[in-house]
């Protein structure tokens, strides 16, 4: 993931910044607790996570599952996924998998939000097939999608099938910069139950805007392939945990890396500590060397 990439991440400031004043008014309306903890990485190649599946793994996603309960799902970005291939990628995976599929580019690159009644049933017609399975859809808009096109974005909102769960990503500074535009923006995702992504990169510090929509957090963290991405997912858990105190619902943590390969390490460490501070017994994911098989 080259996006928000820097030259030097020791020039970065990676403090969190504090949370907007209406993220714990949206999570005290969560009166069920903490529901789900979904970590995982963005995709299952064996050619992105070197060393991390054991010589001769013939089926990569079927390993990935045992070692992970999720995906950030963003082969369906590059093409439309069909129902067959959904039902497919489902049965392959474990009782609570869960599954995170990006929207097509078609509907957020090239037609930019226009015009996109068809893909969009498209879309949501396959992934509902992932049934229990499906997680959350999301919403990737290009970083030159601005403000101005905001009547795109709320007629899209409005007319998205309510049966799929939906987060949508906002890239473009003027979202987060303007404080009229964000707090307009994000009374449309509370208002129709859309999950605000947050996305942690070295780059673009301002996508840490710190404002959830939904008792949800969806969490897209970059690490920088430096030794500070280990001290970055210990304030992450530090955060969460007050989140979680005040009225996280759910949890979905996807680990990215500039260089991916590193991805299930990251993602390891976060959920050996989170086992360790939280009292969850969710899966350590195992590495595989690639020289010897053996796992560390």
């Amino acid at each position: 993931m080259k996006f928000g990439q820097v030259e030097d991440p020791s020039k970065i400031n990676f403090t969190l910044p504090k949370d907007h004043s209406r993220t714990k008014e949206i999570l005290s309306l969560n009166k069920k607790g903490l529901e789900n903890i979904s970590i995982g990485c963005a995709k299952w190649n064996k050619t992105d996570l070197k060393g991390f599946y054991p010589k001769g793994t013939k089926d990569e996603l079927t390993y990935y599952a045992t070692q992970f309960n999720s995906i950030e799902l963003n082969a369906t970005f590059y093409g439309m996924p069909t129902p067959d291939q959904v039902k497919t990628w489902k049965e392959k995976t474990p009782e609570n998998f869960k599954f995170f599929p990006k929207i097509t580019n078609t509907v957020s690159h090239f037609r930019r939000l226009i015009d996109v009644t068809d893909p969009v049933t498209h879309f949501a017609s396959a992934v509902i097939n992932f049934d229990e399975k499906l997680g959350m859809a999301f919403l990737q808009l290009h970083d030159n999608f601005k403000p101005k096109d905001y009547d795109r974005l709320e007629k899209f909102v409005k007319e998205w099938p309510k049966e799929v769960p939906l987060a949508i990503e906002l890239r473009n500074t003027e979202w987060f910069t303007d404080e009229e535009i964000l707090n307009t923006t994000c009374e449309l995702f509370e208002a129709h139950n859309i999950t605000n992504i947050i996305v942690d990169t070295a780059g673009r510090r301002d996508m840490l805007h710190m404002r959830l929509t939904t008792p949800n957090a969806f969490i897209r963290y970059v690490g920088a392939n430096a030794e500070s991405d280990y001290e970055r997912l210990d304030d992450w858990l530090k955060h969460l945990a007050q989140w979680k105190k005040d009225g996280l619902q759910n949890l979905y943590f996807f680990v990215h890396q500039n260089i991916e390969k590193a991805s299930p390490l990251l993602s390891a460490y976060f959920i050996k500590k989170m086992n360790e501070e939280w009292k969850t017994d969710i899966h350590i994911p195992q590495m595989a060397t690639e020289s010897t098989g053996t796992l560390f």
